[in-house]
């Protein structure tokens, strides 16, 4: 099998009409015929990329043809965000009177749509937890149509079985979604496991530099071609400039991951034992709960992580405020190291209850490394939390 370091820089070589090295950008909203009969050509057949950029366009094909290759997919589609992806993966695949199973741990805005959107439709939602496989069997009903997953979920990393849903799924006709944005096809390919489609927000680890905004889902050709006849009339599109600066992305995703990857490992231990840390929830190591499951269905771990401080929401603060080589930025996969607050940030939309399901407690900071050396994200990390103790033992708040 190719290895994911060349699909990466090879996989749409076979789609230019040119002899650029680096894609051409086709910032154009539609194309020019000579006749008539070449437009009918065009828009009759599948997916045209040479008729109107809202069904298709050059560029945006060569970054779905390397996501596909990525995720081991027959085809991708591209959309204007990771919200735009789920959102109309899910409004193709079930309608008025369907039920949809979801994980409780989930991306905030997936929860949000699943909620209100997919409520008004008339569509049943339930809820269940995903660390136990047999939840999602309890709850299949006659009309259960779609199982939506993601793994690792953030910020706690809990961890679901891909390869039990799958089967559940298969068993009793349902299809199944997962969100890879975490993993990345580098270290987790959903496909493999039996999952129908997988999403991603695309401005995460698939771009990887902070600097847009985009949406993929990956699978059969089949069913990426019913959710494009989808998108086409919901208008969620992806600019031709967005998918060159994904396509340029993608190149270096599995250098990029791979430095995830050990900054990760490398934080997580020397945090596992450290005074100021309550618990580090990180799936590659054996101390968390789900660590076997994580490491048989994944290649390596990411370089997302929660941190329980102790002390609490002060203590947390001056934590993020101490750090010299993190932004506070709501986001994660970059190639600069990112740090947020989610209690602070998510207690006036969602409920005491809800905080407490999902694990977000007033002390938990989550962690997205970069490709920073690991010494210097060790050394920042570490001296910040000593600057925490030192602020409260001198009582400044």
């Amino acid at each position: 099998m190719t290895s994911i370091d060349t699909l990466a820089l090879y996989a749409d070589w076979d789609h230019g009409d040119d002899n650029a090295v680096v894609a051409p950008i086709y910032q154009t909203a539609n194309f020019s015929a000579a006749t008539a009969g070449e437009f009918l050509e065009r828009s009759s057949g599948s997916r045209p990329t040479r008729f109107y950029t809202r069904d298709g366009n050059p560029t945006t094909a060569r970054a779905a043809q390397v996501v596909a290759a990525l995720e081991g997919g027959e085809a991708a589609l591209l959309l204007a965000s990771g919200v735009a992806a789920m959102s109309t993966a899910i409004l193709t695949l079930v309608k008025s009177g369907d039920h949809v199973i979801c994980q409780d741990h989930v991306y905030a805005g997936t929860q949000a749509f699943l909620t209100t959107v997919m409520r008004d439709f008339g569509v049943e939602v339930t809820f269940v937890d995903q660390r136990y496989p047999e939840a999602f069997e309890s709850a299949i009903a006659p009309r259960t149509r779609l199982i939506v997953l993601e793994t690792p979920c953030h910020p706690v990393m809990r961890i679901t079985d891909l390869r039990a849903v799958a089967a559940i799924a298969r068993k009793h006709g349902a299809m199944t979604i997962v969100d890879n944005t975490t993993a990345s096809p580098v270290n987790q390919r959903p496909l493999e496991m039996g999952i129908d489609l997988v999403m991603h927000s695309a401005t995460k680890s698939l771009g990887g530099h902070s600097d847009l905004l985009a949406g993929a889902l990956a699978g059969s050709t089949e069913l990426i071609d019913r959710i494009w006849k989808r998108s086409t009339m919901l208008g969620g599109i992806m600019s031709p400039h967005d998918a060159w600066l994904l396509l340029r992305g993608m190149r270096t995703i599995a250098l990029r991951v791979q430095r995830h990857n050990e900054n990760g490992m490398r934080l997580a231990r020397t945090l596992e034992s450290h005074p100021a840390i309550e618990c580090v929830h990180y799936p590659g190591l054996q101390s968390h709960p789900q660590h076997g499951l994580a490491a048989n269905q994944m290649h390596g771990f990411g370089g997302v992580m929660g941190l329980q401080i102790r002390g609490g929401e002060d203590a947390a603060e001056r934590f993020i405020r101490a750090l010299r080589r993190f932004r506070r930025a709501p986001s994660i996969g970059a190639v600069e190291s990112l740090a947020i607050h989610p209690y602070a940030m998510w207690r006036n939309t969602l409920s005491a209850q809800e905080l407490e399901r999902r694990g977000i407690t007033p002390g938990l900071v989550r962690l997205s490394l970069g490709i920073d050396a690991a010494e210097d994200i060790v050394s920042d990390v570490t001296a910040a939390l000593t600057s925490r103790s030192e602020y409260a033992s001198s009582g400044e708040r």
